[in-house]
């Protein structure tokens, strides 16, 4: 089964990013396929190479990051939002002329035509 994943809420302060990842990893291990993880309002700052979490926390930053490169699942993240909540990536950091960018790798911020688009080529969207 093909499922879209839709992730609203921050890396830390929620359960719902936690939830997410460990629903994904779960869907992986039973052979499902992921067709996009898609990060929408708070769930953006999923994608902040600036999240630093106390070593004794989870670092859902690179959970995510690893997930995507050990399976190929793509890391959407709205661009709308995103920059709202101050992540952006390099070449929005240079249009707006921003110090630098924040956008940590293997996240792309893309817009709700990606969304409608792995909508339409899944199963089952689930959001959390």
């Amino acid at each position: 089964m093909r499922f879209c994943l839709m992730v609203t809420g921050p890396a830390y302060g929620t359960q719902r990013s936690s939830t997410a990842w460990l629903f994904a990893s779960e869907l992986i291990e039973q052979l499902h396929t992921i067709t996009s993880i898609f990060f929408y309002c708070e769930g953006v700052l999923n994608a902040s190479v600036l999240n630093c979490p106390s070593n004794d926390e989870v670092h859902l930053t690179r959970y995510w990051q690893k997930l995507s490169k050990q399976h190929g699942v793509i890391l959407n993240v709205c661009i709308s939002a995103a920059l709202r909540r101050g992540v952006c990536g390099q070449q929005e950091a240079e249009n707006l002329h921003l110090l630098s960018s924040n956008l940590a790798s293997g996240f792309r911020l893309s817009g709700l035509g990606e969304l409608a688009e792995a909508l339409l080529n899944c199963d089952r969207v689930v959001q959390f």
